[in-house]
């Protein structure tokens, strides 16, 4: 006797591929959440380096108007960051803002995109938290 071949047909290819169509799908829409979560993570870590380099270039001598003028210049001088121009970006590839606080003799540093994203997640945790409430208590 002769064995044949079981062949695919192509309704059991098509639903392979819808299938892994849907898992990565569901992959890639959880992903998108826990990279903007590294970014935000990347963008606080940023902050904070270049806050305390900002700090150590005024205790060296620099001005605070030329800080605030060339904030790259002043960290290659200083010479303890890798890569000064990606520090003085947030994780969104954008330029941080830094503003000083002449009263206190300091640095404001501000990510727009980091504002955007906390606002943006309060927003959603408030939704969460409305969904969960039993109308009936009220």
């Amino acid at each position: 006797m002769k064995k044949q071949k079981r062949v695919l047909t192509l309704l059991e290819i098509m639903i392979v591929i819808c299938l892994i169509t849907l898992i990565t799908g569901v992959i890639g829409y959880n992903m998108k959440g826990s990279l903007d979560k590294g970014k935000a993570f990347r963008t606080e870590q940023a902050k904070t380096q270049l806050h305390d380099m900002l700090l150590l270039a005024l205790s060296d001598g620099q001005t605070m108007e030329y800080i605030l003028k060339e904030p790259k210049s002043v960290l290659q001088k200083l010479g303890l960051a890798r890569d000064p121009e990606n520090l003085i970006k947030d994780g969104w590839n954008e330029a941080f803002s830094i503003r000083s606080n002449a009263a206190k003799n300091d640095f404001i540093i501000h990510s727009k995109r980091l504002q955007k994203y906390n606002t943006d997640l309060a927003k959603k945790s408030d939704k969460l938290i409305v969904a969960d409430e039993d109308p009936e208590e009220e």
